[in-house]
């Protein structure tokens, strides 16, 4: 099992669709192919939808450690 394998193991696991995890070689001389990737992998997260995850505001660390945290 490779790092990818395992990473959308773990997404999987946590509730977020495996798709949503891309990874892709592109040289730094290949700057068409990476428009192309981006633009590919962008139009395939639009059609999966919004993230499923609510969005959890950050809390400062002062205010975790004084209990004022809410």
């Amino acid at each position: 099992m490779d790092r990818s394998e395992a990473t959308r193991m773990v997404l999987e696991v946590q509730g977020i669709d495996p798709e949503r995890f891309g990874i892709e070689w592109v040289s730094s001389a290949e700057a068409p192919r990476f428009a192309e990737v981006v633009t590919t992998f962008t139009e395939k997260i639009r059609s999966i939808g919004p993230n499923p995850i609510p969005r959890r505001t950050a809390v400062a660390p002062a205010a975790q450690a004084s209990g004022t945290a809410r």
